[in-house]
């Protein structure tokens, strides 16, 4: 689907939404994009260690393929 094709969707369905928590979120993504800032800083230092964490999991190998996850639960 073209871009110009995808807005025109999406701006149909924002015109009929009435779920409160989309829109706020919604609105945060948007504010996000037009921030200059880096979305780094807006982190609390746990989300920042968190991800950190995860990174130096990924580097040290200690990873499991979305598919290995899935099949372990039953997915």
């Amino acid at each position: 689907m073209e871009h110009d094709a995808i807005k025109l969707e999406l701006i149909g369905w924002l015109t009929k939404l009435d779920d409160n928590e989309t829109l706020d979120y919604l609105k945060v993504v948007k504010d996000a994009c037009d921030s200059k800032t880096d979305w780094w800083l807006d982190l609390s230092d746990v989300q920042k260690s968190g991800i950190e964490r995860g990174l130096k999991d990924i580097e040290a190998g200690r990873v499991h393929s979305h598919n290995d996850v899935k099949l372990k639960y039953g997915l």
